[in-house]
């Protein structure tokens, strides 16, 4: 490694991959670090395996409760140790793509531990203890983050685990704790609770999905539980002990003041993630860093060190590989030559259960409190026929906009929500009114449609629902 680089990346996340394929064909030289696996938590642990293990574990569901089959029903079983040789499947297959890519786009991969030394350069720490210096142009830091704990639980890896174990279970435990009602704690809980096991998920603040829409996740809430997740809000967590393989976790229920316990084999810990910043800086030249623990860095994505830019979950705000994956390209065409500013405002997000909840821009909390005047338009499922047909009519479509007509947010509870957001999440970027959603012709019957009548509904000109 004596090459002197354009660029180096530590890193190899969705966000650090990303960076280093952009850096390349802006024809830079650039060196990819990654400590463990390119494709990082999301790829490896957290993103694709769930959403493998969330699509299985629908078929298996809907399937045992479709009232149009025939036959023994009872008798169909989830063979879990080959979902689990699948999932890994899976995984391995789009790392080697994703590592063909790198390769074929000239970019050099090193395995090791990154880091900014006193000189302002980077180090990388091999496995044998070895550090190799590494001289670059431009550096960009994308360590991401790794699971938040309490200090009275703390994962053991065995009755006591965060996503990534509980992603890899060998058996599906007969009672899992969910601590955390975040996009986490509801994708895992949904998936053991459709193979049978008894799934309660506590949550400390008022409502699940914290920060989000209330409307829209009050209404998932109900639908969560009538599905059979137990989910308690207002809970909060105070102590925990290991007793015979058993976890014995015990607080107060902050509405009541009452007590509570519950037992489970499993607890899973999904109560946040905190960056990956300890010991990226050496002690002389420290990287600047806010009160969680996060690397900061302005709009253009630099970092107070010059030359050195940082991005995805170091830098805190909604923990999204796709945000990770944007700043990526903006942070490396940034560090030859662009001045791109990133811009939150249309960053869509998405939560994979049973409706998926999508949402992006503004909430209706939100947008009140700026003081600006909402238009509100919200369409039932129940009015659409292709929900009807797919027997997925629970759910909703909450657009706003402002009172220049500008499309400021949208929330939606439906099958597969995440794949029509970006409709919205364009419309937002580009600075579009309700009407362009209204008057653009959407395919019939598709669930996209409930787009454009709740854009229509804003304006109480909605065809299939009442209006006000």
């Amino acid at each position: 490694m004596d090459k002197k680089w354009d660029l180096v990346i530590i890193g190899g996340g969705p966000g650090g991959y990303v960076s280093a394929i952009r850096g390349a064909q802006l024809k830079k030289k650039v060196l990819l670090i990654e400590e463990h696996k390119i494709g990082g938590t999301c790829m490896n642990y957290g993103c694709i395996p769930a959403k493998y293990l969330l699509h299985q574990t629908k078929i298996y569901k809907d399937l045992k409760e479709n009232r149009n089959l025939e036959g023994p029903l009872e008798e169909m079983r989830c063979d879990w140790k080959r979902v689990q040789k699948e999932r890994s499947r899976v995984v391995e297959r789009l790392v080697k793509g994703l590592e063909f890519l790198i390769r074929k786009n000239g970019v050099e991969m090193t395995k090791g531990q990154g880091f900014m030394n006193e000189n302002g350069q980077v180090s990388v720490r091999v496995d044998e203890g070895e550090e190799k210096v590494v001289e670059a142009e431009k550096v960009i830091l994308a360590t991401g983050s790794s699971p938040a704990e309490l200090p009275f639980l703390k994962p053991n890896g065995k009755e006591i685990i965060t996503s990534r174990e509980a992603l890899e279970l060998d058996e599906v435990p007969r009672k899992l704790l969910v601590i955390g009602a975040g996009a986490i704690g509801l994708e895992i809980g949904t998936i053991y609770q459709r193979l049978g096991s008894e799934v309660t998920i506590l949550e400390i603040l008022p409502t699940i999905l914290p920060g989000s829409d209330i409307e829209t996740v009050k209404y998932l809430e109900r639908i969560l539980k009538a599905k059979g997740l137990n989910i308690h809000t207002h809970m909060r967590l105070e102590s925990s002990h290991v007793n015979a393989g058993k976890v014995i976790a015990q607080g107060t229920q902050l509405e009541s003041q009452s007590p509570f316990e519950f037992e489970a084999d499993k607890v899973l810990l999904a109560v946040g993630r905190n960056p990956n910043s300890e010991g990226l800086s050496a002690k002389d030249t420290p990287l600047s860093l806010d009160e969680r623990g996060s690397v900061s860095a302005n709009s253009l994505l630099e970092t107070n060190l010059p030359g050195v830019y940082a991005i995805g979950d170091l830098i805190g705000g909604k923990l999204l590989a796709h945000k990770a994956s944007h700043e990526g390209l903006i942070a490396a065409e940034n560090a030859f030559g662009k001045k791109t500013e990133m811009n939150y405002a249309a960053l869509p997000l998405a939560v994979f259960t049973d409706p998926e909840f999508s949402s992006v821009g503004l909430t209706e909390e939100e947008a009140t409190e700026k003081g600006i005047k909402i238009q509100k338009g919200v369409l039932s499922l129940q009015a659409s026929g292709r929900a009807l047909t797919l027997g997925r009519q629970e759910g909703m479509v909450k657009i706003l906009a402002d009172e220049r007509d500008r499309v400021i947010g949208a929330h939606i509870l439906a099958p597969n929500a995440s794949e029509f957001i970006p409709e919205i999440t364009l419309a937002m970027s580009k600075g579009l009114r309700i009407q362009d959603i209204s008057s653009s012709i959407h395919i019939h019957p598709t669930l996209s449609e409930a787009v454009m009548e709740a854009a229509m509904k804003t304006k109480n000109e909605a065809i299939h629902v009442l209006n006000d």
